[in-house]
Order: C-alpha cells, then sequence, then structure tokens
C-alpha cells in the first residue's frame, strides 16, 4: 500500500485520468451484478419487497426446457460457425495488407473494409434485405437473368444461417485487422532480412517469422472469443431473424429479450443470462489455462 499511494503522489495525473473509466466499469458492469439475484427469486417487478426466494427453481426449468436446449443448440453452432469462418479471416487479411508496398493504395483498402464497423446492425440489415429480397433485390435480380429461381435468403432455414456469417464477416472482419496489422508492426524486420538470405519466399517467411510473431495476439483474441461463445450476435440476430427461421437462429441472447421482455418472466430469463455468463466464465479461463500448459503463453 506504501508503494502504491507512492506511485499515486507521483503520477496523480494519470490516474486521475484513469477514474472516469474505473467510475464506468464500476456503474456498469459491477453494480448490475446485484440483479444475479433475481434468478434465485421469484421476481415482483411492482413490489421487490414482495419477491419469494425459490432456489435453483428456474435452473432447473431452465435444463429441463425443450425449448431452451435448442436455443442453446443454435447458439453454439452460430457461434462455432464465426469462430471457424470468421476468426482467421483478420489474420489473412492483416498479412496480405502488411505486403503491399503502395501505401495509398494500402490506406484506401483498409478505410474501405473498416467503414461497415461504424454502421449499426439495423442499417447493415436494411441494407441486406435489400440487396437479397426476392422481390426486386440486386443478388436475386441476377440471379434470376442468370437462368436461375428465386433465393428466400431471410425465409430459408437452410441459408439463413450462412446470410448471418456473411454479414458478420462484412461488418467486422476489417475492424478486427486493426489489431494484427499493429502486432505486425512489432516483428522485427531484421527476422525477415535472415529468412530471405536463407532463402525463405514469401510464403516460408509468412509460415516461419509473421504467424510465430503474431501467436501471442492470436491466442488472446481466440481466448477472449471464446467468453462470447454462447453470444453469438444478439444484436445482429434480433434485427434480422423472424418467425420463419426461429427454428436455426434463435439464440440465448434473443431467447433472453423475449421471454424476459416478451412474456415478463423477468426471474427465469435471469437465470438464463447468468447461466451464459458463467459458461462465459469458465471458457475464458479453461482456453489460458490450456494455453499456458501447451504453449506456456496466455492472458494471464
Amino acid at each position: 500500500m506504501q508503494t502504491l499511494w507512492s506511485d499515486i503522489r507521483k503520477d496523480w495525473d494519470l490516474y486521475l485520468a484513469l477514474l472516469p473509466g474505473i467510475a464506468f466499469i464500476l456503474l456498469f458492469k459491477y453494480t448490475p451484478m446485484y440483479g444475479i439475484v433475481i434468478a434465485f427469486q421469484d421476481f415482483n417487478i411492482f413490489d421487490r419487497a414482495a419477491s419469494t426466494w425459490v432456489g435453483w427453481t428456474h435452473f432447473e426449468k431452465l435444463f429441463s426446457n425443450d425449448s431452451f436446449l435448442h436455443v442453446f443448440q443454435n447458439t453454439l453452432i452460430i457461434s462455432l460457425y464465426k469462430i471457424v469462418f470468421l476468426f482467421p479471416l483478420p489474420i489473412i487479411i492483416a498479412i496480405m495488407l502488411n505486403e503491399l508496398k503502395h501505401m495509398l493504395f494500402k490506406r484506401g483498402v483498409q478505410t474501405v473494409i473498416y467503414l461497415p464497423h461504424f454502421l449499426s446492425w439495423v442499417i447493415v440489415s436494411g441494407l441486406f434485405i435489400d440487396l437479397l429480397s426476392t422481390n426486386g433485390g440486386l443478388v436475386n435480380k441476377i440471379i434470376v437473368s442468370l437462368g436461375g429461381e428465386p433465393i428466400r435468403f431471410f425465409l430459408d432455414s437452410e441459408i439463413f444461417r450462412s446470410v448471418l456469417i456473411f454479414t458478420a464477416g462484412w461488418k467486422e472482419t476489417g475492424w478486427s485487422t486493426i489489431v494484427y496489422l499493429a502486432a505486425l508492426t512489432s516483428i522485427d524486420p531484421q527476422l525477415y532480412e535472415a529468412a530471405r538470405i536463407d532463402g525463405a519466399g514469401k510464403w516460408k517467411q509468412t509460415v516461419h517469422v509473421t504467424l510465430p510473431g503474431l501467436i501471442p495476439i492470436i491466442l488472446l483474441m481466440f481466448i477472449l472469443r471464446l467468453g462470447h461463445v454462447l453470444e453469438a450476435g444478439t444484436e445482429q440476430i434480433l434485427v434480422m431473424y423472424n418467425p420463419g427461421v426461429y427454428n436455426v437462429s434463435d439464440v440465448i441472447g434473443t431467447y433472453v429479450y423475449r421471454i424476459g421482455l416478451g412474456n415478463q418472466d423477468y426471474s427465469f430469463s435471469t437465470a438464463v443470462g447468468l447461466f451464459d455468463s458463467v459458461v462465459g466464465f469458465i471458457l475464458i479461463m479453461s482456453g489460458n489455462y490450456l494455453s499456458r500448459k501447451f504453449l506456456k503463453q496466455g492472458i494471464w
């Protein structure tokens, strides 16, 4: 404590700048944790004092609920697809951009692929609904002009998950490359020079120099991604799905939204949210443990 106070006195201005961030975390991340008790109550929104304790009743209902088990399966499938197809994309794009020598073209490409991140999912949803609509959508017009049949992208259960993955990649892949581009700048250029002297081409330089240099940040991003496995893009799905594709797109986040606000079953929806958070915490801890055990690196 004496060392801490000494540091605070020496760099008081930096600690002062830190206070708004700490206040934000306490107010919006820790204070709401008090609401977890609702998961163990028969919550009465009009009279908190009348809320009775029911213990694990809502969790027993959760794990015996067939609709939740189906939602849980959807969540895992969509998250797995996003990890398999979207997680490597920013790494590949960052490596490709790093190889560009024409700075004006490189910056132009970066700007174009970053921009979708700043659009809300409401706007992105409207954009793709117009593009993929069976009634005048550009994509279906092209398909019909080539002799094909219009495709109901937002109504076909077999296609809708692919639409979710594609739109998520279009919106967020460019933004995610920023982290990897920053990590690439930390790789010692002398390593590339030594590889070239040894006769290594671009591919071998990428495999033996670039990728090993990116492993720490890849591990960090992957472990953090594990913590959001049960999130699966709630905001995206909420504005894009419809009753026709509930069977393949209803995830835990949208399920909590419909049950909590639609049916006003706040206790059950809180139990679902707590289950989501606990699983995310376990995945992050497990991922970090396995990373440190087998790769000797982790978040902490």
